[in-house]
């Protein structure tokens, strides 16, 4: 079990659960962001991103976070787990604030240099509407993929859980059990 792909709201931090996962399990970690926005908040073209995605994937192993929908297909086909935060709006919305206020003026670590914390309203309104709008596709997707190992979280509680049996299990735990939802 060691490709781990990571899907969620934005704020449902899936960065932070990646780092904290490839740290335990000494995986490296992928930051979808960091790839697909160039300096200045320049997003990449479809046909290069889907061709760097698919050479991303051949590694061996790997933690890899990000939603990009429109790909998630390249990265559930070889992905030996798939974790899905299903948190709640409130929980992202607040966590999405307080970000753009830690990181004002400055580049988060998952992200490329040049591209500054910032916030508008669109994209809060696609935070605020994640679990209506795109949690139903999600999960009907998962479904295509029944052979993976699916784990869906539901709150900070349960990845702090999920955290705590990896250190103490290693990625064996990922082969135990049915999958998680």
């Amino acid at each position: 079990m060691k490709r781990i792909m990571i899907i969620g709201s934005g704020g449902a931090g899936k960065s932070t659960f990646a780092r904290q996962l490839g740290g335990v399990l000494n995986f490296p970690v992928h930051h979808l962001d960091a790839y697909y926005w160039k300096p200045g908040w320049i997003p990449t073209p479809n046909n290069e991103w889907d061709n760097f995605q698919e050479k991303l994937v051949q590694e061996e192993s790997w933690i890899i976070d990000g939603n990009y929908g429109r790909t998630h297909d390249i990265r559930m086909k070889q992905a030996d787990v798939i974790i899905l935060l299903d948190f709640s709006r409130w929980i992202t919305v607040y966590r999405v604030i307080k970000r753009r206020i830690m990181y004002h003026g400055k580049t988060r670590p998952d992200l490329n240099k040049n591209c500054p914390e910032s916030l508008d309203l669109e994209f809060l309104k696609w935070v605020w509407s994640f679990k209506k709008t795109k949690i139903p596709g999600i999960m009907e997707k998962l479904m295509e993929y029944q052979d993976k190992k699916i784990i869906v979280l539901k709150s900070p509680k349960q990845v702090r859980r999920l955290l705590d049996k990896v250190r103490k299990i290693g990625e064996g735990y990922f082969r135990e059990g049915e999958n998680i939802s």
